[in-house]
């Protein structure tokens, strides 16, 4: 996360505290990040400096005016006048990182080698309220590289049950025993 990010997904949460609006700017932001990651050509186009400001501010009016929080499109209009509407996503993570400690919930990273269905994350995600006794977010990567099984990183513990990380166990085992 950048510093960038941390300045203003903090001051966005402080004022979505103070308007009583937090869960509405949490769930805002994050589709808009997800918009913005499904269509990367569009906010590249935001960016774009031969593009005067004043259409490009259009341009988010015309997209997010209509049911977006007056306040989350004013800051996408400012990152995208100093140039750092790339910085929209790190300003997202800070906001969910302070909503999320404000209200006792743990982010669980889960990758695994193929999505998870419906049920197994409903099943993951309760098992993992159940051992660590708190609310948990899931956020799933996949990554063909960990072969099979899934690995979750949570409150900077991690549990690898992939078919890589025990791949790598019998590699290092097998290191010791050699030398």
């Amino acid at each position: 996360m950048t510093r960038t990010g941390r300045l203003y997904g903090g001051t966005l949460y402080d004022l979505a505290t103070e308007e009583g609006l937090s869960e509405v700017f949490l769930e805002q932001l994050v589709q808009i990040r997800d918009l913005f990651r499904e269509y990367p050509d569009y906010p590249r186009l935001l960016m774009e400096p031969s593009v005067p400001f004043s259409e490009r501010a259009k341009l988010i009016d015309e997209a997010f005016g209509e049911g977006t929080e007056a306040y989350l499109v004013n800051l996408m209009k400012l990152l995208c006048e100093k140039g750092l509407l790339n910085e929209f996503s790190s300003c997202t993570e800070e906001f969910e990182r302070r909503y999320d400690a404000a209200h006792g919930i743990s982010r669980a990273e889960v990758v695994s080698a193929v999505p998870l269905t419906d049920g197994q994350r409903e099943a993951m995600q309760q098992k993992l309220e159940k051992i660590s006794g708190r609310q948990i977010r899931l956020h799933e990567t996949v990554d063909p590289s960990v072969m099979g099984g899934v690995r979750i990183e949570i409150d900077g513990r991690r549990l690898d049950g992939t078919v890589q990380g025990r791949l790598e166990g019998v590699t290092r085992r097998l290191n010791e025993a050699v030398v």
